[in-house]
């Protein structure tokens, strides 16, 4: 049976107290934690504020499954602190920024060999979400690019479908190529909205962030495809929605429908 987890980026006003309450009320008692700027749980304060902020909400029911840290990866404090607190990964992503994209996997993967010797020292997985537009990677073969050379122990790869799927890409057939190496797969959905008219001279478009039925990832097929490649690992549920007024109501109608597909 995988894990299902809930990424509470969107509850960063609420104490730790209250989040977990609120996030047991949602149906969830496993979270992804935020350790960035305004959150929490933040950078600067990492050691000391991780495994207290841990132990707090052990205390009501809720653990923390991983962080998801705005810190460079050779910075040992992340590393010393998820240790202290029971946690075994931390959830990247790679802005490709002003460069072409071969100059960005380069830098990606001096920080992940910067990270390696404390990921051996501490047991400890870096986990490399897949995002669209300008980002390493943006897609299964990016992703397997970019880590094939690792030790799945320490690196490894968190597959996002509606990423995957705003990219033109097959659920099918990413995670034939990412199976061996697949650490944590999320849950969201979304589709590209045109944005101008019918008469602009070129179209315009935006991601729009909706609940799980109603994007282009299709989670029945998404969810069919790791049973078969048996896939038991952690399912986290990303709570973005472009509704931000509707993110409660929307988590709870997705948990049930994905554990609907999950039986």
């Amino acid at each position: 049976m995988n894990e299902l987890a809930l990424f509470v980026k969107p509850w960063k006003s609420l104490t730790l107290p209250q989040l977990a309450r609120h996030v047991k009320a949602l149906g969830f008692d496993l979270i992804e934690l935020p350790v960035r700027p305004g959150f929490q749980v933040e950078p600067q304060n990492i050691e000391r504020d991780l495994p207290a902020a841990v132990r707090l909400l052990a205390e009501e029911s809720l653990r923390v499954l991983n962080v998801t840290a705005g810190m460079p990866l050779d910075d040992e404090r992340l590393y010393s602190a998820c240790a202290a607190a029971g946690i075994g990964m931390n959830r990247v992503m790679f802005p490709q920024g002003g460069t072409d994209y071969w100059a960005a996997e380069a830098d990606a993967r001096r920080q992940l060999d910067a990270a390696l010797p404390f990921c051996e020292q501490y047991d400890f997985q870096i986990g490399i979400q897949n995002h669209s537009r300008r980002f390493v990677p943006v897609n299964e073969m990016g992703m397997y690019h970019l880590v094939k050379d690792y030790d799945p122990r320490y690196v490894a790869a968190v597959w996002d479908p509606a990423h995957n799927a705003l990219e033109g890409m097959n659920s099918d057939s990413a995670l034939d190529v990412l199976a061996p190496r697949l650490c944590m797969v999320n849950l969201k959905n979304a589709y590209w909205q045109r944005v101008s008219g019918p008469e602009a001279e070129v179209a315009e478009w935006k991601i729009y962030w909706t609940s799980g039925a109603q994007g282009r990832a299709s989670w029945s097929k998404v969810i069919a495809k790791l049973k078969a490649i048996d896939y038991r690992g952690p399912i986290c549920f990303s709570a973005e929605y472009s509704d931000e007024e509707r993110v409660d109501e929307l988590i709870v109608q997705d948990l049930a429908f994905a554990r609907g597909l999950l039986v």
